[in-house]
């Protein structure tokens, strides 16, 4: 079968193309580079040069595939212009839906996030969850926009499934979206040294091969026009670090800043971002984020799409070992 993926070299859309084409489906990669260093190698793998800010690469790129998964976004905290989050997340995603309906594509599965559910203050969020505050965040606000967008294209017939992935964690390319393996790799250096609060905040966390095999999943068993949570463990900073330093081996002593200090510094790196245009290191809402929890359930998934959670201390030692013997 012939397999449109957007986001080829990002963290879950080049897993999921190897783990296609290995099945012996052949992959038509949507990349802005031919000489891309993460662009997924195989001989199932075409690569299709374009962006998904140009719907005409899109419709070249999808022709004869009768499936599509979107999972190219703008991912980062910061971007000079703040246009760009959603040209790239909104119009984007409207350009892969249209053309993916000229192409005649059969079922399309499009990548969303957690971050659009928001944080929790007690339970676990589900897919049938108000969010409970707004969205200061831009990223968030612009994957909600998306989420949208195919939504629309849902209402006048498309077969559309969306899922949303919490903090994904795996064996892979330390990049802006792998937050997870930017901090661990910091660690295990002996460049990160902050336990972020009193180390007691929640957060979501899910297994790279969970979340690819989720998107499979929700291809041949999701609901048009439902959305899946393809979570893990929920995890606090506390057990996160204790986790990583068991199964390493390296003792780093780390120290608890405070939230208001955290806010306080974030504010500092603002002004220096606002006067000299170097991208932060953190910024105030993410600071504001640290008030709350981020739990998921993704028991709809379990029970609709036969999904399955890594515990974490399992994924955990895998990615460690796999980044210990990469050195990265």
């Amino acid at each position: 079968m012939n397999i449109f993926i957007s986001g080829a070299t990002g963290f879950i859309g080049r897993q999921l193309s190897l783990v296609l084409a290995e099945q012996g489906h052949t992959i038509h990669a949507l990349s802005r580079r031919s000489n891309h260093p993460l662009l997924p190698l195989h001989q199932n793998i075409r690569v299709f040069l374009g962006d998904i800010s140009d719907k005409n690469s899109l419709v070249t790129a999808m022709q004869g595939c009768e499936q599509a998964y979107h999972t190219a976004a703008l991912a980062k905290m910061w971007t000079k212009d703040k246009q760009e989050f959603h040209e790239v997340n909104v119009t984007g995603t409207r350009n892969v839906m249209q053309a993916a309906k000229e192409a005649g594509v059969g079922k399309i599965v499009h990548t969303s996030s957690c971050g659009v559910l928001g944080p929790t203050i007690k339970y676990p969020m589900t897919e049938d969850d108000p969010r409970i505050t707004g969205f200061p965040i831009h990223y968030e606000r612009t994957k909600y926009l998306a989420e949208l967008e195919v939504k629309e294209f849902v209402k006048q017939g498309m077969n559309a499934v969306i899922v949303s992935p919490s903090r994904v964690y795996g064996k892979g390319p330390v990049t802006d979206s792998n937050t997870v393996g930017k901090i661990v790799t910091a660690y295990l250096k002996g460049k990160w040294r902050v336990n972020p609060a009193n180390g007691k905040q929640v957060s979501n966390y899910a297994y790279l091969d969970d979340v690819v095999h989720g998107h499979i999943a929700a291809m041949e068993r999701g609901k048009t026009g439902h959305r899946y949570i393809l979570g893990g463990e929920d995890v606090s900073f506390n057990a996160f670090f204790d986790t990583v330093k068991q199964i390493s081996g390296v003792h780093h002593w780390l120290i608890n800043v405070p939230q208001p200090a955290i806010k306080w510094y974030s504010w500092i790196e603002w002004l220096k971002t606002s006067v000299t245009g170097q991208p932060p290191f953190f910024l105030p809402e993410f600071a504001d984020r640290l008030k709350y929890d981020q739990k998921y359930s993704s028991q709809k998934a379990i029970d609709q799409l036969g999904y399955r959670i890594t515990p974490f201390t399992k994924g955990m030692q895998q990615m460690i070992h796999y980044y210990l013997e990469q050195h990265v």
